[in-house]
């Protein structure tokens, strides 16, 4: 007889009380500071150090490599959590949980442990995946060459999220015209890393050029088919996934930030049906539509994490279950981000003017929504799904942006 695991249980015996008895306090540490790094640009370099040192990049490494042996589930939770805090760290975190995933997929190769091991230890990996201008909907422009007994990786990357966080930086890059992906070091001689994402929302995710010029690659460093080869891979879904998380994560902060402003109000208008702005009807109205907004989009990403636990014990190789979570996430997105957008908008209905002072940041909450949410651009998304449901048109998948 199979025993059967607690819903609040990992398969390796890590519980959802444990996880939040470690997380909970750092991530109410970082949340006290959000509102100062969005004033001064600050990047969270403290704050990623305190979730390295928890091993919060290990949730998903098995408890014999040091890690938590965290379920899917468990992860997208903290991660909705950690976004409630400061959306933009589970977005600067976000290669980095596929590239855990894939080392779980390859065990027991040995290196695929060595990997593991390190992420236990506190290595953070970064990504450096698309290209400014002509871009990558040909080939990379990134290009590795050989040279001598290793290989030469040259070429600029932008949207190098989470780089300047992390110890290593994925990068994908074209080898004799295949695509593959290359582990560097994000200090080796060669790396230059520029702060200078300029999107008006999730302005800490560390987004911006990456330059590649002479770096050295030994051969076990590259490895594998890189990003955007066709065929199915659940790496898309799992991504997408993450920022769905993240606009979760939004939706929540946002109702506790309007909520604490409303409860504290007592200014309000001749022609309001109460006295005080959290007796008023209509103010409940906007905060009863926020709460349900940040209650639909976290049930639906545990919703899909569940499913991609169950894909995950195919060792991500069930043809089957892999179009049904890409299919999913795809409609999930239609459906979580204009629920996001709209609750974050209506937000300000709930007072006058001096809700939309800047000291309190609310606007904050639109604009991290608004910039997550063009990351995987929708009108494309839902053509798609539009096609699979009509002629059975397979979905696309891994893409790449750049000039046709």
């Amino acid at each position: 007889m199979t025993a059967t695991v607690p819903a609040s249980t990992s398969a390796a015996g890590t519980t959802d009380e444990r996880l939040d008895e470690v997380f909970a306090p750092i991530f109410a540490r970082i949340a006290e500071g959000a509102v100062a790094r969005e004033d001064d640009r600050r990047l969270a370099h403290d704050e990623v150090s305190w979730l390295r040192e928890a091993k919060f990049g290990a949730l998903r490494v098995p408890v014999e490599l040091g890690g938590y042996g965290a379920s899917v589930r468990q992860l997208f939770r903290l991660l909705i959590d950690l976004a409630t805090a400061e959306s933009n760290l589970p977005q600067a975190l976000r290669v980095h949980w596929s590239f855990v995933e894939d080392q779980l997929a390859a065990l027991p190769d040995h290196e695929a442990e060595r990997w593991l091991r390190k992420v236990a230890e506190g290595t953070l990996v970064g990504n450096a995946i698309t290209e400014p201008g002509v871009g990558a909907i040909d080939r990379y422009q990134t290009r590795l060459t050989a040279d001598g007994d290793s290989w030469r990786l040259d070429g600029t990357k932008y949207y190098s999220t989470g780089s300047l966080y992390s110890d290593h930086i994925l990068v994908a890059a074209d080898q004799d015209g295949e695509r593959v992906s290359v582990l560097v070091d994000a200090d080796a001689e060669g790396v230059t890393q520029h702060d200078d994402w300029d999107g008006f929302g999730q302005r800490l995710t560390a987004s911006g050029t990456t330059e590649f010029s002479g770096v050295q690659v030994s051969g076990d460093r590259i490895l594998g088919p890189g990003y955007g080869v066709e065929g199915r891979t659940y790496a898309t879904s799992y991504l997408q996934l993450v920022q769905l998380s993240v606009l979760a994560g939004i939706a929540q902060r946002a109702t506790d930030d309007v909520s604490e402003w409303v409860r504290e109000r007592t200014r309000t208008f001749t022609h309001s049906t109460a006295d005080l702005p959290r007796h008023d009807p209509l103010v409940q109205q906007v905060i009863g539509r926020l709460t349900a907004a940040a209650y639909s989009a976290r049930t639906i990403v545990l919703d899909i994490a569940d499913q991609l636990d169950r894909l995950a014990e195919t060792a991500w190789q069930d043809e089957k279950l892999l179009d049904e979570v890409e299919f999913d996430v795809a409609r999930a997105q239609a459906t979580v981000i204009p629920l996001v957008l709209d609750a974050t908008t209506q937000l300000f209905e709930v007072g006058g003017a001096s809700i939309t002072y800047e000291r309190l940041r609310l606007d904050r909450h639109w604009r991290n929504a608004r910039v997550i949410s063009v990351h995987n651009p929708l009108i494309f998304k839902l053509q798609a799904i539009g096609d699979h449901v009509l002629n059975g048109t397979e979905l696309p998948y891994a893409w790449s942006a750049g000039q046709k």
